[in-house]
């Protein structure tokens, strides 16, 4: 009984230990769930919109649109969640459009129209080249820019605004980093050993030099508000809290969301 009971925790050891081996190769399906196809484009909403190409310093092709507003309080850098496309964008283009924000939004490598394969370090070659756009080719000051990173966004955002100086950043449903949510999700796994993508938030928050807007749902059930909050204190910044699930408090939360976004944006 005993020599069975052995045979057994060597076979359970050697399932986990491939179930951990094969994850550690897989997990990039885990992180990036793009999709290619744009399913609408801005001026279907109402919205004028230009289409713009850059070229990564690594010489990956990327698209995103700038949308103009007529008389624009800021420029805002929009970077999107772990899934879709910028299509999937359009609701909070037209919030932003509300607020007068001209917006530039980028699909990372992998996404949408955009060439290659998403990864942490591909996409910070991505985020520089959205800044130096629009800071070199549109003219904008440093000062007058928005960093605006919703969930994985958030991270990008942050690790951008930690390099460079923008006028503001705001991080909508951020993590405190990615190996955190994911040792919370999976707390069976060395979910810190595997990790290839940190895209850490927490750790940068305090180094960034410009105002910071936390926005958090309490309902969220993807990344806990919890996440949210430590990161606000870190940051000594204002937490504008919602209500509504991960993906939709910014459009349950609409009046709520206008009305923090204008005064922060406008103090």
């Amino acid at each position: 009984m005993a020599r069975n009971l052995f045979q057994l925790v060597l076979v359970g050891a050697a399932a986990y230990a491939l179930f951990v081996a094969y994850l550690y190769f897989t997990q990039d399906r885990l992180f990036f769930f793009p999709t290619s196809s744009l399913v609408t484009a801005p001026d279907r909403h109402g919205l004028a919109y230009e289409d713009v190409e850059l070229i990564a310093e690594d010489g990956v092709r990327l698209h995103g649109w700038f949308v103009p507003a007529p008389r624009p309080r800021a420029t805002l850098l929009f970077f999107h969640g772990n899934g879709g496309n910028i299509s999937h964008r359009i609701d909070t283009l037209q919030v932003f459009h509300e607020l007068g924000l001209s917006v530039f939004i980028l699909s990372y490598r992998g996404y949408g129209r955009s060439e290659g394969r998403p990864g942490e370090a591909g996409i910070r070659r991505d985020a520089d080249a959205a800044w130096r756009y629009l800071r070199e080719d549109r003219g904008v000051a440093a000062s007058r820019l928005v960093l605006f990173g919703r969930s994985l966004g958030a991270a990008v955002a942050a690790e951008l605004a930690e390099r460079h100086a923008p006028g503001a950043v705001i991080l909508e449903s951020p993590f405190t980093s990615a190996g955190d949510l994911g040792a919370e999700v999976y707390p069976w796994l060395p979910v810190r050993r595997l990790i290839r993508h940190e895209f850490e938030v927490l750790g940068r928050v305090a180094a960034i030099d410009a105002p910071i807007l936390v926005v958090h749902s309490r309902d969220d059930e993807i990344v806990p508000f919890e996440h949210g909050r430590r990161i606000a204190d870190a940051a000594g910044a204002p937490l504008l809290e919602l209500r509504g699930g991960h993906n939709d408090a910014f459009l349950r939360s609409r009046t709520a969301y206008l009305q923090g976004l204008r005064s922060f944006l406008d103090p």
